[in-house]
């Protein structure tokens, strides 16, 4: 494992007898959108299920599976040009890969309103993607303690250190 996949994790979270739960996913996911999306319908969940991935210090995604409905969020969408599943996620939202002219300029894209039932508004996660002081963990931290599932997310990532 080399230190740039040190960084890579996935995660999924659910609502279990009205608490989260969150499970680290093999961090062969963090490569695979498909296989995500494919292992988060795997955990049966009444509120639906929610999946982090984190990919080097570079970006996260985040996915919501609500019944049938599918939301994807990418926190950079400059991350396409060298990220795979950043790639992947560009493809899945019909999204074209950003021209060179276009990657100085670090821009989320996908579902804002991912977490908006769940208070976290669009303006909210646009801010938090876009704070370049924040590594992709912060981030998604920092999702996970204003939606509430943070001692949850916490423990799941004691395990990926």
């Amino acid at each position: 494992m080399t230190d740039m996949d040190a960084t890579d994790f996935a995660v999924v979270v659910y609502r279990e007898d009205d608490r989260w739960e969150a499970e680290v996913l093999p961090v062969a996911l963090t490569e695979d959108l498909a296989g995500l999306i494919h292992a988060l319908r795997q955990q049966p969940s009444l509120g639906g299920t929610i999946g982090l991935v984190s990919v080097g210090d570079d970006f996260f995604v985040a996915i919501r599976l609500l019944g049938d409905e599918e939301m994807v969020f990418l926190s950079d969408v400059t991350a396409s040009v060298d990220w795979p599943l950043a790639q992947q996620v560009l493809e899945y939202l019909d999204i074209p890969i950003p021209e060179d002219e276009e990657l100085d300029q670090v821009l989320p894209v996908g579902d804002m309103s991912i977490f908006s039932d769940l208070g976290l508004d669009e303006m909210e996660l646009g801010a938090i993607s876009g704070d370049l002081e924040l590594y992709p963990d912060e981030m998604l931290l920092s999702v996970a303690s204003r939606i509430g599932f943070a001692p949850a997310f916490e423990r799941a990532l004691d395990a990926v250190v």
